[in-house]
């Protein structure tokens, strides 16, 4: 298993929070609006899209100059929203499939999929309850969804859980400084109003040290199991 983090069964999950599912339904209908509450998600997007493209192609050696250097790699995006990673993702060649709490999330992105001639396997589950299943995926996105989970370690065991032997899990997630505090609270949501209030609670954000101790709790439970 390998792992990158970037800084910037049946029942109801143990992960799942849901006030924050209820966060996120009431924001659906402006997932595909770039200058709408998810504006900053919109201009981060090819910086973004370009990380992640660069480290699978690295990560399994394929060929960076075909039209679809992903294709025949299985990805999940856990917390998709309304599809704006699971759609770049697919029309690099990988087979995705994008998993959000929120049905109304689901709804958002299947409709703007359809609409796009894209194939996406869009679900309303939660992570826990496809690695039950035994669903593994060669390449696992997490991100900016931890710091709106109610048990870190529980979604980490998830997203290990989904994770091929040889595969890559990539999570992003704001660390907890000041800094994190004055931008992504403060200017995002208080100044700027990019988000509604209260999208974010700084002290749910993750420190990259405390993801990296999670993620080898599980890799140590993995090897003990």
């Amino acid at each position: 298993m390998v792992v990158e983090a970037s800084d910037g069964g049946g029942g109801a999950a143990a992960s799942v929070d849901p006030a924050e599912v209820d966060k996120f339904t009431a924001m659906a209908d402006s997932w595909w609006d770039a200058r709408g509450k998810f504006a900053p998600l919109h201009k981060l997007g090819p910086v973004r899209i370009a990380f992640i493209r660069e480290r699978i192609i690295n990560h399994f050696g394929v060929d960076r100059t075909a039209a679809t250097p992903l294709a025949g790699l299985r990805l999940i995006d856990i917390g998709c929203g309304g599809g704006l990673v699971a759609e770049p993702m697919a029309r690099l060649g990988a087979a995705v499939t994008g998993i959000d709490a929120a049905p109304s999330n689901i709804a958002v992105a299947r409709l703007h999929a359809i609409e796009s001639g894209l194939a996406i396997d869009y679900r309303s589950d939660p992570a826990e309850r496809l690695a039950a299943a035994g669903e593994r995926f060669d390449v696992v996105l997490a991100l900016e969804v931890i710091e709106h989970v109610a048990d870190v370690d529980a979604f980490l065991a998830a997203c290990a859980g989904l994770l091929d032997e040889r595969g890559l899990l990539i999570v992003a997630t704001l660390n907890r400084t000041a800094k994190a505090f004055a931008l992504a609270v403060v200017g995002a949501e208080y100044l700027l109003g990019w988000l509604p209030r209260g999208t974010h609670d700084w002290r749910r954000f993750v420190r990259p040290s405390e993801l990296a101790a999670g993620l080898r709790r599980q890799r140590a439970w993995t090897r003990r199991h």
